[in-house]
């Protein structure tokens, strides 16, 4: 065993135990944050607007601070911006991360001095739990690859601004900078397909140990590798140990990634976001990822069903029920304030708090009152595909509200199939009896005969490719939404096949 590797199994237990000790008290770690954060942030001006000074307690919060998301916070972001300081935070941002919203065009997401380093200490942490759990750190003297923006970075009034993975590559440890791969050079190629295809000459040689991006871009680099060698993933980096992921669900994918490697290996996913990293597996045989409750953010929870109501219940730590979808809230030491991430999670546990991503409260299909959700989906895909032999490449879900006449409304599942299934009919039932097994407002739709079950719609090979390269975002950190209330995706996609 090399130096190295020991020095990893010897931190990685001493890291372990610190993070037990909080996770072991969950309410005294969020109740000493929540303090910290208001006593810092009292002569902000938003603490001054909001009445920091009085606020003792998560009732006074909840009375003097109001659920926001960026648009409704964005007059005080939009200070930040033109270089005032003690807006939000006291001083000024380290950096903006640069992100796509839905509605807000562009957002600007502050990172502090006080911020940043958790985003790197959990990142490090989630693999640090890996080894001391399973004692493996080999890995740590091969290549690594993570798959991410340019770290090229702007400046804004002063302020460094990119994209969140591209500002993270400048806080790669030193003991980490001769193992990391890509280049410098190819980490700042903006054109997608040109960058998978550089790190593909960069990496095809190389003892690739650990390897990190979205699933279905990672995808994408596994498949030219592939096509460039004739060999499995597993065959050609034979020590290729640890696949670490983040921003969609891994299941869907899981199946075809073990047919490119040849073979099992080890995941960790991570729930990073550039408003803050709220949490990573630390088991390997526990479902769901432990929330960061030590790293500068108090959260809130309300349930997601009631959440468009006026005033919502807003849970704290100590309050949350295992199995409820609950919309996330959270207040950071980046100076954001009760907001709003638009993701939605379940707790799988309270002791220590796992969650599992459910969806986003924004990405969910209720056109006829079925409340679908992310989840909901990606296991029925799951276990449609395992029933039929499918292979899943990627894969979006839209209502059809307005069907032939002599038809129903339906579900309208666009697919792209690495291994398109001898039965297509069949892959439908079974995931229509998945999606019924979960749901019952959507079971009883089905036997009340105002929905018809499914219908599956192929999309041809790299369709999905070519329509986020049609709106601009191919590759790095964008995903395709799993949901959508409407047909914009979906008329998107029929409009291109017909060409």
């Amino acid at each position: 065993m090399s130096i190295k590797a020991l020095g990893a199994k010897i931190f990685a237990k001493r890291i372990q135990k610190k993070i037990n000790k909080w996770a072991s008290n969950p309410v005294k770690t969020q109740d000493r944050v929540f303090k910290n954060l208001i006593n810092s942030a009292r002569k902000t001006a938003f603490g001054k607007d909001h009445g920091f000074q009085n606020i003792k307690t998560h009732s006074d919060f909840v009375k003097q601070v109001p659920i926001r998301d960026y648009e409704q916070l964005r007059s005080y972001v939009d200070r930040v911006v033109k270089g005032e300081s003690d807006v939000l935070w006291p001083g000024k941002p380290m950096y903006f991360a640069k992100t796509s919203g839905t509605t807000s065009g562009v957002k600007y997401i502050p990172l502090t001095k006080e911020s940043m380093p958790t985003h790197i200490r959990a990142a490090r942490n989630a693999i640090l739990c890996y080894v001391a759990e399973s004692g493996k750190a080999g890995f740590v003297d091969g290549k690594m690859i993570f798959l991410q923006g340019s770290p090229e970075l702007n400046e804004k009034n002063g302020v460094n601004l990119g994209r969140l993975s591209g500002i993270v590559a400048h806080y790669v440890p030193k003991y980490l900078q001769k193992n990391r791969l890509p280049s410098w050079d190819t980490n700042c190629i903006e054109d997608w397909e040109e960058k998978v295809d550089a790190i593909v000459e960069e990496t095809v040689n190389e003892n690739m140990t650990i390897i990190s991006g979205i699933p279905p871009w990672v995808q994408m680099y596994f498949e030219r590798l592939q096509k460039k060698t004739g060999k499995s993933i597993g065959e050609l980096f034979k020590n290729f140990e640890l696949f670490i992921y983040g921003g969609v669900n891994f299941e869907p994918y899981r199946s075809t990634f073990e047919k490119l490697i040849g073979r099992k290996v080890a995941s960790i996913e991570l729930y990073p976001a550039s408003e803050g990293f709220f949490a990573f597996q630390d088991k390997q045989n526990e479902k769901g990822m432990l929330l960061q409750l030590d790293s500068g953010m108090f959260y809130e929870f309300v349930k997601a069903d009631e959440f468009f109501e006026e005033n919502p219940k807003r849970l704290t730590i100590g309050e949350v029920e295992v199995g409820i979808n609950y919309v996330m809230l959270i207040s950071s030491n980046a100076g954001l304030w009760a907001y709003n991430i638009g993701d939605t999670v379940m707790f799988t546990s309270t002791s220590p708090c796992r969650v599992v991503v459910s969806g986003r409260i924004k990405h969910f299909i209720s056109a006829f009152g079925e409340h679908v959700i992310g989840k909901e989906v990606e296991q029925a895909l799951k276990e449609g595909a395992e029933a039929t032999g499918a292979m899943i490449n990627e894969f979006t879900v839209a209502p059809q509200i307005n069907p032939d006449e002599s038809d129903l409304p339906y579900h309208e599942w666009f697919i792209e199939f690495k291994e398109e299934p001898k039965d297509l009919k069949l892959l439908e039932q079974k995931i229509d009896e998945a999606l019924c097994g979960q749901n019952s407002y959507y079971k009883d739709l089905i036997e009340g005969n105002i929905l018809r079950t499914l219908r599956i719609t192929s999309v041809p090979k790299n369709g999905f490719n070519d329509y986020m390269k049609s709106i601009g975002k191919l590759g790095g950190q964008n995903k395709l939404p799993r949901l959508s209330n409407d047909r914009k995706i979906a008329d998107a996609l029929v409009e291109m096949f017909k060409k």
